[in-house]
């Protein structure tokens, strides 16, 4: 290929004109930095370092110095709003907002926030019609997001529904077992005004959202039962199983109680047993412990706590089995067996509890819904001490 001489030309004028662009987008940054005020700096800085304290004051003298700067305004906003000066952040996001120059997309931005800060008050009303007023623009999914919130705080399940049912039908993520989770609280409902109708319509919806929700069908066995459906209560909470394994702990009360009405008690405990062969938990264990005692005797009571202690050391189960040596231990060692059982069964009621996946938060009873962080199903159906011994 020959080589045309004119690139010689071509290539130093290429050159030229990526240096004098270079140099103009260098002129036009080092302009742009110029006009910014020290403070901006200087915040910014404090903020990187974590100082929040000193960057608020710097970003509030750019505020003083410069009325118009929007983003100045929603950065001392959020500020305010994270170290809980809820009072403070309200003012600054309603002063952007009295701005008649305000361009659109920042009025919108401005309403979400001032939303929020009234969401983090508490003040529901007042938020619940702000984000109201997002719905249909560019905030949608947020605003959707934070008033489905507000619905759950306020314990308007209905309302909930629809928030939730619109998120996902957006494409805002899945939410079946939230919306699960809300026709079981409307059912819970029902279930304590003795509508069992409508209960059992609530918990129909509730497992078409989430076929797998065990509080749905441990609900459905209750309503089952109040109708004097024994048989088919049982059938209905023996379903957790195939659901999830774990979560039949419980339910096991809930099965041993209802053979015991139909009179087939041991055949309710062998199936109990046969769910601690597959998923052992104390809570199970505590269920058929007392079931064993009562059918079997306070020996075979003993060998059930040995095996399962044997396959799962925890102190929870040794609380257990020394409460079973107690029932029948000699008058000259019951004294002092006593006393090692009163040392650990005060240390394991520190273990006993449950504990949030999500945030941590231990409680001592089950919840579907974190008294924490309001999340769902985020609590593993065994007790910390269980969960560790595991890991």
């Amino acid at each position: 290929m020959e080589f045309e001489t004119w690139w010689l030309l071509a290539v130093p004028v290429f050159f030229g004109l990526g240096w004098i662009a270079a140099r103009v987008d260098i002129k036009q940054i080092l302009s742009e930095s110029r006009t910014l005020p020290r403070a901006y700096f200087k915040g910014l800085n404090l903020l990187l370092n974590d100082q929040p304290d000193k960057a608020i004051d710097a970003f509030i003298e750019i505020v003083t110095l410069d009325p118009e700067t929007a983003d100045m305004h929603f950065a001392l906003g959020n500020l305010f709003r994270r170290r809980g000066e809820i009072e403070r952040a309200i003012r600054v996001h309603q002063n952007l907002l009295a701005r008649p120059d305000l361009p659109a997309a920042q009025r919108t931005q401005a309403q979400y926030e001032l939303g929020m800060d009234y969401l983090k008050a508490g003040l529901l009303d007042r938020a619940e019609e702000t984000f109201n007023g997002l719905v249909e623009g560019s905030y949608s999914v947020q605003a959707s997001k934070a008033l489905l919130e507000i619905y759950q705080r306020e314990k308007e399940w209905g309302r909930a529904i629809d928030a939730a049912t619109g998120l996902q039908a957006s494409g805002a993520g899945a939410r079946q077992k939230e919306i699960a989770q809300f026709y079981c609280e409307l059912a819970q409902d029902a279930l304590v005004r003795t509508d069992l109708l409508d209960a059992t319509a609530l918990l129909d919806k509730a497992l078409h959202a989430d076929r797998n929700s065990v509080r749905a069908t441990m609900l459905l066995g209750d309503v089952l039962l109040a109708q004097g459906d024994v048989e088919g209560a049982i059938a209905t909470w023996k379903r957790v199983e195939q659901q999830s394994v774990p979560h039949v702990a419980l339910v096991a009360g809930r099965l041993m109680d209802g053979y015991r009405r139909v009179g087939r008690p041991q055949e309710g405990v062998n199936l109990l047993r046969s769910y601690l062969a597959e998923a052992s938990s104390i809570d199970l264990i505590d269920v058929v412990f007392k079931a064993v005692i009562e059918l079997d005797g306070v020996e075979a009571a003993k060998q059930l706590v040995v095996d399962e202690l044997r396959r799962n050391p925890t102190l929870l189960g040794l609380d257990k089995l020394l409460e079973a040596r107690l029932m029948d231990a000699p008058a000259h060692i019951w004294e002092e067996l006593s006393m090692v059982k009163n040392l650990i069964h005060g240390y394991t009621t520190k273990l006993a509890r449950y504990q949030c996946s999500h945030c941590g938060f231990k409680a001592r009873q089950y919840y579907w819904q974190c008294p924490g962080c309001s999340r769902w199903e985020t609590y593993p159906p065994r007790r910390t001490e269980e969960l560790n011994v595991m890991n």
